[in-house]
């Protein structure tokens, strides 16, 4: 059990680091990401909202980026995820790029009649 809650902890510390240094690199840059620009930051809370409003849903894809299974995931999870701007992806999960098209494909299985994004 304290191997499941010192996990969990790691987890959130980790989601809420990449969280603040993405934000901390677009405020190094403000010519680079003015507003109305193509390149503009991508508001995270936003990004991130549709998922924490699923009880577990966060805890359930960071078990996924760091195990590789998708199991855990369920489909209301699934629906969140789906929900997400595909711009999102590289900003939430800037350390594993090649994640969240692994997971869309698996919610894809779980909800198949949920929404792409490309």
């Amino acid at each position: 059990m304290a191997s499941k809650t010192v996990l969990s902890i790691f987890l959130i510390v980790s989601l809420c680091a990449a969280t603040f240094v993405t934000q901390g690199v677009a405020q190094m840059l403000p010519g680079l990401f003015a507003p109305g620009s193509p390149s503009s930051p991508i508001d995270l809370v936003k990004c991130w909202s549709s998922l924490f409003s699923v009880e577990g849903c966060v805890l359930e894809i960071a078990k996924s980026i760091f195990s590789g299974k998708f199991k855990n995931v369920e489909a209301a999870c699934c629906k969140a995820f789906s929900t997400l701007d595909a711009n999102c992806w590289p900003h939430m999960f800037p350390l594993n790029p090649f994640f969240p098209p692994l997971l869309k494909d698996n919610c894809t299985r779980i909800v198949p009649n949920s929404p792409t994004h490309n």
